[in-house]
């Protein structure tokens, strides 16, 4: 029996080769020049002992494209709307050696990532295997489930083989062909259209004003928030503060209504009040707080913590996590789940990491009795646990800064998670005085557990309330009236992108951090550093590209709104789970995408002068 293996990255074929073979294999050269071919011998359950070759893919081995008719220059934009796809192989040497190896298999055993990409990526590979034999059929395919490279785990999946999710395909091949005709035939438009003006300088060879379905909607968050900013009026609010001294310090009470934007409102109020020098205590409450450990972690938490705390870019981190998951130290780690399942034996993994010398010793307190189970989230992709640590790594022998990093937050993480919550007490004291109300709050942390360990959050003793007694009347020390006045808003920062995205639906989990790194390299927004922060904002073309489409009426859509992909992504889901087809979404998506490009197409000089009013308004 010979059995044909295919991972998705050189990397996963080495290390699973290298599992299933006990370390005990025959390496063969490809023509292709990253992958190799590994050939040994595996017990498969029902088929005894198998010949088997493992070898890779290096992603998508092909693609789609339109036939050289419906070249640029060749055909109006608009027709590609409808235009023939074809499926072009991108990669002949990987798809020539899968072809080669898979001439005499009589099985074909997939290895790609877990999720709907890597589902699609493994039809691709059939394609290649039936292109030489036709034995082998979405029907007889086996298809390896797994997250980690952890040696049990590898093993689990080899022996227990699933079949492949057609409808997970057709999911995927109608995103490639939505963005492939909606992507094209606007960006088409877009840049002719600024090519033949003079409002923007486009270099022919190589320049182009790109239009990605997720994309513009991505840009839209900035330019709004941008715009918030900008057109931001500060409106001047008054409010009431009072001060009691006790025991040698100064209490200061906040009023329970905040503020209001009326001065003579707030001053009625405060000659009231000043009417008596004594105020009473109405409520005193002293109760057991905690600060809860973190969920388990999603890729879309990853990447914000990421942003906010080594200041690293969405694509950057997950890059970082990428090349760890391939040399076997993380989980996979494109996951939306943040529930751990029962029967994964997190007490093993605690147990790796008890010889670093910075958490170990934290670790070995977990197993001594400290381990608490984690806390499960609402979300379950059914197909990955969350990002863990699955084997120990001293960071010192990582490649750079940015694998350390974020290995070390994952492990941390995964720790905080295993841990108990922070506990304190918090004292809350209601000052009456006239008739309005004050409180006083304070905090005590009494046990830090889960903090120790996880330096990322931080939870701090406030000042120490001194003693008060419900019912008492006591002197007030200090009542003032005190003005302030609004502030604007912020300009975008990534996690706060990252987090708008991903309740919007734009994009997944695992490509939201490419779509914010398209838009930088379009030249759409720019990173600017401002108080030590760093924010995105947009550039004059960005700007000038959302207040055009936002000025063209479109009927029942928008192009720089997130609720059309959002429902594109819905419908895709609704493709995964048999509720809709391939052929539906496709029609119903196109229609609405044609209607929006004939309006763009009539409305061109909008376009055009809405980035024109920008620049010329920079310049004043």
């Amino acid at each position: 029996m010979k059995i044909l293996c295919v991972a998705e990255k050189p990397s996963i074929s080495k290390a699973v080769a290298k599992t299933l073979s006990a370390d005990n294999t025959r390496t063969r050269k490809t023509k292709a020049k990253y992958i190799m071919n590994y050939d040994f011998k595996f017990n498969f359950p029902g088929y005894g002992l198998c010949d088997v070759t493992m070898t890779s893919v290096l992603g998508h081995i092909t693609n789609v494209d339109f036939p050289p008719s419906f070249s640029w220059g060749k055909c109006p934009p608009g027709r590609l709307l409808e235009a023939p796809v074809l499926e072009i192989v991108s990669q002949k040497d990987v798809y020539g050696n899968i072809a080669q190896e898979a001439r005499n298999a009589n099985i074909l055993m997939i290895w790609t990532d877990c999720d709907r990409e890597g589902e699609f990526i493994g039809w691709e590979i059939l394609q290649a295997a039936r292109s030489t034999n036709t034995n082998l059929t979405a029907d007889n395919v086996w298809r390896s489930q797994f997250s980690h490279l952890e040696r049990t785990h590898v093993l689990q999946a080899a022996k227990n083989p699933v079949k492949l999710d057609v409808n997970a395909v057709k999911a995927v091949s109608c995103r490639m062909e939505l963005d492939l005709r909606v992507g094209a035939s606007f960006t088409r438009l877009l840049t002719d259209l600024f090519r033949k003006s003079t409002v923007v300088q486009l270099d022919k060879g190589s320049n182009l004003i790109s239009y990605g379905t997720c994309q513009f909607p991505t840009l839209g968050f900035i330019v709004d928030r941008y715009n918030r900013v900008k057109n931001f009026v500060s409106e001047p609010f008054w409010f009431l503060c009072v001060d009691v001294k006790r025991d040698n310090q100064t209490v200061q009470f906040t009023w329970t209504e905040g503020h209001f934007f009326d001065r003579l409102y707030v001053l009625l109020l405060y000659q009231n009040c000043l009417k008596s020098d004594q105020g009473q205590v109405t409520n005193v409450i002293r109760k057991p707080t905690s600060n809860w450990r973190p969920l388990p972690l999603t890729t879309v938490e990853l990447q914000k913590d990421c942003a906010r705390i080594f200041k690293m870019s969405s694509k950057d981190a997950l890059d970082a996590a990428e090349k760890l998951y391939n040399k076997g130290f993380l989980s996979y780690p494109r996951t939306e789940t943040d529930q751990f399942p029962a029967t994964m034996d997190l007490k093993e993994l605690v147990q790796k990491q008890t010889q670093d010398s910075r958490w170990g010793q934290y670790s070995q307190s977990l197993l001594d009795g400290q381990f608490k189970q984690p806390r499960g989230g609402n979300r379950d992709d059914k197909a990955h646990p969350p990002i863990h640590p699955v084997n120990y790594v001293n960071t010192s022998s990582l490649d750079n800064d940015k694998q350390k990093k974020v290995y070390e937050y994952v492990v941390r993480r995964f720790l905080a998670c295993c841990s108990e919550d922070a506990k304190g007490e918090q004292t809350t004291v209601t000052l009456q005085w006239g008739d309005e109300n004050f409180t006083a709050n304070g905090l005590t942390v009494i046990a830090r557990n889960y903090l120790d360990i996880y330096p990322y959050r931080k939870w701090e003793s406030s000042k120490q309330l001194p003693k008060f007694d419900q019912g008492e009347v006591i002197k007030i020390n200090g009542g003032r009236m005190k003005d302030g006045k609004t502030s604007p808003p912020s300009h975008m920062t990534e996690p706060e992108l990252i987090a708008l995205m991903d309740v919007n639906g734009i994009g997944t989990d695992a490509t939201i951090a490419e779509h914010i790194h398209k838009i930088i390299t379009r030249g759409y927004v720019v990173k600017i550093k401002q108080r030590g922060s760093e924010f995105i904002i947009p550039s004059e073309l960005g700007m000038g590209l959302i207040e055009g489409f936002d000025r063209i009426e479109f009927e029942n859509i928008s192009l720089s709104k997130p609720f059309l992909r959002k429902r594109l992504e819905n419908s895709l889901q609704d493709i995964v789970d048999g509720r809709t087809t391939k052929e539906v979404v496709l029609s119903e998506v196109i229609q609405l995408y044609r209607q929006a490009f004939v309006q763009s197409a009539q409305n061109g000089t909008t376009l055009i002068q809405a980035c024109k009013e920008i620049i010329e308004a920079n310049k004043s």
